[in-house]
């Protein structure tokens, strides 16, 4: 009788971190997508908003110059705060920056707008790395790293699909609007499905 119920456990744990594998492809799509958004959109933008090719380099510099920040920076708080409000507070960032591009008309709202995207975004790798230390044997994570790190070449093949008929259809605000929305669906799942393996 115990050994079943340790092997219905230990099935059971299997099942949950393939779960919490899938969660973490899911936002490395995310990820790509919304980090994607304005290079798609940006002749859009530029007959819309005014900006030289100078200034467009400088809202990319913004982006990644603070991309590097947000990695550095979301290292140390998924160490101090654990993987599941860590990726939580992450998403949470980048996809309120993503909506908030809906809200900008220039070229300083968009280097700020796209320097709390970079903050924000920073956040996916180290806190996607941990969750597979936690949740996987050593003998799975290569697998497990191997999928969710896919979800930025599933990101960079979906965004150029979706994002351009998104804009034609709704215009490039509601793109920004309805791509940024994806990670705050993600949000609530993450916090309604995801346990720390140290609780488990």
């Amino acid at each position: 009788m115990q050994t079943a119920v340790i092997r219905l456990a230990r099935t059971a744990a299997s099942r949950y971190r393939w779960t919490v594998c899938a969660l973490l492809f899911f936002a490395t799509v995310i990820n790509y997508m919304d980090r994607q958004i304005l290079g798609l959109l940006a002749p859009v933008l530029q007959h819309d908003i005014g900006w030289t090719q100078v200034q467009y380099g400088r809202i990319v510099i913004a982006f990644s110059a603070f991309y590097a920040v947000g990695l550095l920076c979301f290292g140390r708080i998924v160490d101090w705060l654990g993987t599941r409000i860590s990726y939580a507070l992450a998403m949470l960032i980048w996809s309120a920056a993503a909506v908030l591009h809906a809200a900008v008309g220039s070229v300083a709202g968009f280097a700020i707008v796209r320097a709390l995207l970079g903050i924000g975004e920073g956040g996916n790798f180290p806190a996607a790395i941990k969750t597979t230390a936690e949740w996987f044997p050593r003998r799975e994570r290569a697998l497990a790293t191997g999928i969710f790190n896919s979800g930025a070449n599933i990101g960079a093949v979906f965004a150029p699909a979706i994002i351009p008929p998104l804009a034609l259809a709704f215009g490039w605000r509601a793109a920004f609007v309805i791509i940024g929305a994806m990670g705050l669906v993600w949000l609530a799942v993450w916090l309604a499905l995801y346990r720390s393996a140290d609780t488990s």
